[in-house]
């Protein structure tokens, strides 16, 4: 489904392995806790919401996906959270790329989107439920110097 590289911030971390997909209080390799999750994530987030229905929305889970040259992710729905009429936030770093967007389901047409280095997207109810994915990042268009890549931050209530 993908070949981003994962790794989380929070009082959760989403994992996936034999076992299936699911969130965790403690990193599986270690059996401590995520890194907290910094402050001025948390500020990005409630400016990304402002004006909107979701000003309270406080994430305990922050999902850190780096796309190199040539990476995907895979449509997908985010069902994992126990809340659905909570939103998902994402926060773009670095490269540009084609966000997609399909339907309720995964054969649905989709629609690309072209995310930008500090554009931050928000998919609240009902639309969070759609099939969403990542398919292609443009090399070389990051505005950050040291940032060749993309690196999406995303934010939701897990537990």
């Amino acid at each position: 489904m993908t070949s981003a590289a994962m790794t989380n911030a929070g009082e959760a971390g989403w994992w996936s392995d034999r076992s299936g997909y699911r969130y965790l209080t403690v990193q599986p390799e270690t059996d401590k806790p995520w890194p907290k999750m910094p402050e001025v994530f948390r500020d990005a987030v409630a400016l990304t919401l402002h004006g909107t229905n979701w000003t309270n929305f406080q994430p305990d889970a922050c999902l850190i996906n780096f796309y190199e040259r040539g990476a995907k992710m895979g449509l997908h729905q985010d069902r994992d959270e126990r809340d659905f009429s909570q939103p998902i936030v994402t926060i773009s770093l670095g490269d540009d790329a084609d966000f997609l967007v399909g339907g309720a389901a995964r054969t649905d047409k989709t629609t690309a989107l072209v995310l930008e280095s500090g554009d931050g997207m928000i998919m609240g109810p009902p639309g969070r439920m759609l099939f969403h994915g990542i398919r292609k990042i443009y090399p070389g268009t990051s505005p950050l110097a040291d940032l060749s890549g993309r690196i999406s931050l995303t934010f939701r209530k897990a537990l």
